[in-house]
């Protein structure tokens, strides 16, 4: 089967979605297909897929050399990558699928995956005009699929009768340390010594992912001089990524913040670094904490790399019920936007290390429900099911 993906971002560019793109662009290589993508200028290529990195930007004018290459390689599918901020805010791409249609009856079948639901900008003052555009990329496809439990009951409900598929997202980091890996060298290097306990963030910096209520938590802990505990934060990989512009702005408030309180001594920033180095960072920290503002979710990679990582992780109460989840055995749950009860979470944890063995092996365990052969295995029975229109 010839799949085509369009993505608004692609490595090297930096972005959980062109991360995803290209895992599950390889686990379908894997399956027999042939996956090409197309995407961003900056993008480079992969071994084994054909990368067309030809749109400069997306807005109206990214049609014209996408509907070149749909004609041209004639793919039974089309999967466009949808996460509104990669393609810059514009709407165009959530009306490709209309124009697709137009092709005649040996269009390619089409399929949306949204990774989530934000909307794009359009106008001022444009409001539910914005939710609108989005349903309409996925009214316009032949099949919508979301990651996450949240988006496909909110997706759901926006598409009824209609009903989106749901297959989850895996981790884009691979558990795989340097081949010199030593724990206690990669501690020194960020700062750690044997006495500190090294909570790890990973993933880049949003209003989104509860940093600021992190930071509040390590403030409380530091100041309480009867804290038995020596917390240090190590911030693992990029901050802000290629394609959300608002990351960076947000990125300074929260440096600014750290010097208000007074953690620059206590905060180390890794920078974007090779995934074994990720593996190595995970596996030199303690406890990863990840205090998500809208709850957890799987939304999320960072979550699905600690996960894969066997690292015991401390999160924030999701806003929908997520069976896969078990508190004290594969989670460490907290009320969101609480810096008291993360830095009693904390605490707790840094005094329970069996309980953190416990979790950190309940994650694992977790994690091999989100493998990319069964992804892309899922991905595919979709595809099959989409039979070209007579």
């Amino acid at each position: 089967m010839k799949v085509l993906f369009i993505t608004g971002e692609f490595p090297p560019m930096q972005g959980g979605m062109g991360d995803y793109t290209r895992q599950l662009g390889l686990a379908l290589a894997d399956l027999g297909c042939q996956v090409h993508v197309i995407t961003s200028d900056q993008a480079g290529p992969v071994d084994r897929l054909t990368v067309y990195p030809v749109v400069r930007r997306w807005n109206w004018g990214c049609w014209r050399p996408t509907l070149r290459i749909i004609r041209e390689i004639q793919p039974e599918i089309v999967h466009i990558q949808y996460q509104a901020a990669a393609y810059g805010l514009h709407p165009a791409i959530n009306f490709l699928p209309w124009r697709v249609r137009r092709l005649g009856k040996r269009r390619p079948r089409l399929v949306a995956t949204f990774h989530d639901l934000r909307v794009p900008y359009l106008f001022p003052k444009a409001g539910p005009l914005r939710r609108w555009v989005v349903n309409q990329l996925a009214r316009g496809s032949d099949a919508a699929i979301t990651t996450n439990h949240e988006d496909f009951e909110n997706l759901g409900r926006e598409l009824s009768p209609s009903a989106p598929f749901l297959i989850p997202i895996g981790s884009n980091i691979q558990p795989r340390p340097p081949a010199d890996y030593d724990r206690g060298a990669w501690r020194a290097r960020w700062g750690a010594g044997p006495e500190d306990f090294l909570l790890c963030f990973f993933g880049f910096i949003n209003e989104r992912k509860g940093v600021d209520t992190l930071l509040h938590a390590v403030h409380r802990l530091v100041t309480d001089p009867s804290c038995p505990v020596h917390p240090r934060v190590l911030f693992i990989g990029g901050q802000t990524g290629t394609s959300d512009p608002t990351n960076i702005a947000f990125l300074g408030r929260i440096q600014a913040l750290i010097s208000e309180l007074g953690l620059e001594p206590y905060v180390c920033w890794t920078g974007y670094i090779p995934e074994e180095e990720v593996s190595a960072s995970f596996w030199a920290s303690d406890l990863c904490v990840l205090p998500f503002r809208d709850g957890v979710s799987f939304l999320h990679g960072t979550l699905h790399a600690a996960l894969a990582h066997g690292m015991p992780i401390l999160t924030t109460r999701p806003r929908v019920h997520l069976p896969e989840l078990v508190p004290g055995e594969n989670i460490f749950l907290v009320p969101p936007d609480q810096p008291h009860a993360l830095a009693e979470a904390i605490l707790h944890l840094a005094g329970a290390p069996e309980l953190r063995s416990r979790l950190g092996m309940g994650a694992r365990a977790l994690s091999q429900q989100f493998r990319w052969d069964q992804i892309a295995a899922d991905t595919l029975k979709l595809y099959r099911t989409l039979s070209l229109p007579s």
